[in-house]
């Protein structure tokens, strides 16, 4: 299999949609000729046309509402929205529009065929409106379905199973790691589950749970608690709505501990909605009070981004005190 990075891996998948069915379309802020401010559509519009790959003006509220209509009369429509941030606008739309599309109608018409693209997170010194991580403002509302994966193999097989979902997905993609994570992808088509965690490493002492770029942080978390004898199993959520209970409360009844880390905000995070939700399937098998490593209760600060974000070694002190609460 070649080595790609994610941005690649996400090109790739939007490739495959697009040749499978002529009425799949990708548009957004710069996603024709110019491939997208962080080039994820590169090379779409000179091989799938002008009429299938193309720009839209600055106005996400408009991109979404666009969207809407397109899926609505049986296109396949992938929505870009140039940085999550900028979603706001465009509420109203996912939230109030694509969300109840089909119970408003009886199902008479949908908008399933919607997937919206967007680069979320921080890392790459943005600043309070280029860094946010807003999944948990959409994981309130039914009728959507919110993704994001952590390394290339995983944006591929994701995005492809968003796109064919029957059901309005926001895809919220790990900029961070757009060219820093690199693995080996399969070039043929493939699909992930989703709603679906995946345990990436068994352990018995603790479970550790994140998604998206925080997948990285506890990995190098748990290798460091491994030296001190501490065995770490841990999971990535991958979908946040529906979000996998079964397979999060199996690793926390066997390990009696939980750590969650989330790039976002501590209050109102869907870290507290995990922790919320395994302590009443779980209260009985739990050892310690369930850990949140999380960012702070601030806008995202430029300067002092390092000192904000749940990092290694915040994640790695929180493994130690649960453990040995």
């Amino acid at each position: 299999m070649a080595q790609i990075n994610l941005l690649h891996a996400i090109n790739s998948a939007l490739d495959i949609a697009m040749a499978e069915n002529d009425r799949t379309v990708c548009f957004g802020e710069d996603v024709g000729h110019f491939g997208g401010v962080f080039r994820a559509t590169s090379g779409l519009q000179e091989k799938y046309g002008k009429a299938r790959c193309f720009n839209t003006p600055l106005v996400e509220q408009g991109i979404i509402g666009f969207a809407n209509g397109l899926a609505a009369q049986g296109s396949v429509a992938i929505a870009e929205i140039q940085f999550a941030d900028y979603i706001f606008p465009a509420f109203d739309q996912i939230v109030n529009e694509a969300a109840k599309f089909r119970y408003r109608t009886g199902n008479e018409f949908n908008v399933g065929k919607l997937t919206i693209r967007t680069p979320y997170g921080g890392g790459i010194a943005g600043g309070l409106y280029h860094s946010q991580s807003p999944e948990a403002y959409f994981a309130h509302t039914p009728g959507l379905k919110v993704v994001i994966p952590r390394n290339p193999y995983q944006a591929k097989g994701l995005l492809l199973a968003s796109i064919r979902d029957d059901n309005p997905v926001i895809f919220f993609e790990p900029k961070r790691l757009y060219r820093a994570s690199v693995g080996e992808v399969p070039e043929e088509d493939y699909q992930l589950p989703l709603g679906k965690a995946e345990v990436v490493q068994t352990g018995t002492d603790i479970t550790l749970l994140a998604w998206g770029a925080q997948m990285e942080i506890i990995e190098k978390a748990a290798q460091m608690a491994s030296n001190d004898g501490i065995s770490c199993e841990v999971v990535d959520l991958r979908t946040i709505l529906p979000w996998d209970i079964e397979t999060i409360s199996n690793s926390v009844m066997k390990t009696g501990r939980l750590l969650i880390s989330q790039e976002a905000p501590l209050t109102a995070g869907f870290a507290s909605e995990i922790a919320a939700t395994i302590q009443s399937e779980c209260f009985l098998h739990l050892e310690s009070p369930i850990a949140r490593v999380c960012g702070l209760d601030t806008p995202y600060p430029l300067a002092l981004e390092k000192e904000y974000v749940s990092d290694h070694l915040k994640v790695y002190e929180a493994i130690k005190k649960t453990v040995n609460f």
